[in-house]
């Protein structure tokens, strides 16, 4: 099999970069970042399966740094919800016009970001239990299932919480990791890791953990407050890719 343009691997490289770094850093966003540079060099059928691998070695090279903000009892509530979710996403595609979803949840990513941005104190939100955690957990699956969406509702949600960034980290990686790996097998089962996507991942999974690697660095200098506007933007400019990529 030929190699790709040399443009092409630059600019896949360069994304892989990016989205590792950002995932690093912040636990988050690899999908958003690395499409934005990825979909102008391969076609969404490979990209699609690509993301969930790079993001799933990405997030298990993370894991043993976050590791103590893993608490089973608060992340199995976001995994059944996120599980049961992905198959009625997937299964709603044929009802549900995905550009739409896009331009409404970038919409509300602003917005959120906007008002938390102007808030002095941020809410606290206590109540609602595991089960309010599940339905997050379940929201983030369906957007998973429908447009790969996976992570805004269930990072909005701890930041709600007001937990630390360890514990936050704590769900939100396990949670990405467990979608994102339900999938990639999804996609195996499908027919989709052809050897395009052999290719492109032997090239994109070791970048994407040099990149990842640079982001846990800064990450240990980082506290809560840093953290959390940290997330804002990132969020923020979330909503704006995916309002930019449905309208054109």
């Amino acid at each position: 099999m030929d190699l790709p343009p040399a443009g092409d691997i630059a600019l896949v490289v360069a994304g892989a970069l990016a989205a590792g770094f950002v995932n690093g850093l912040s636990g988050t966003g690899y999908a958003l970042v690395a499409l934005g540079f990825w979909l102008h060099a391969m076609s969404p059928v490979t990209a699609a399966p690509l993301v969930a691998f790079c993001s799933v070695g990405g997030h298990i090279q993370s894991l043993p740094r976050i590791w103590k903000g893993v608490i089973w009892s608060r992340l199995w509530p976001f995994l059944a919800g996120g599980l049961i979710g992905v198959p009625v996403g997937t299964a709603l595609l044929g009802f549900v016009q995905v550009q739409p979803l896009k331009v409404g949840v970038g919409l509300l990513l602003i917005f959120y970001c906007s008002w938390m941005g102007l808030v002095r104190r941020p809410p606290v939100v206590m109540g609602g239990g595991r089960l309010a955690d599940a339905t997050a957990g379940l929201g983030g699956g369906v957007l998973g299932g429908m447009a790969s969406l996976s992570g805004p509702i269930p990072v909005i949600w701890v930041q709600l919480r007001g937990w630390t960034m360890l514990a936050q980290r704590g769900v939100n990686q396990p949670f990405n990791m467990s979608v994102l790996a339900l999938s990639l097998i999804s996609a195996a089962v499908a027919g989709f890791l052809d050897r395009t996507f052999f290719l492109w991942a032997a090239i994109t999974l070791p970048v994407t953990l040099i990149g990842a690697h640079i982001g846990l660095r800064l990450y240990g200098r980082i506290n809560d407050a840093q953290f959390r506007r940290l997330v804002i933007v990132l969020l923020g400019l979330s909503g704006l890719t995916l309002i930019g990529s449905a309208l054109l």
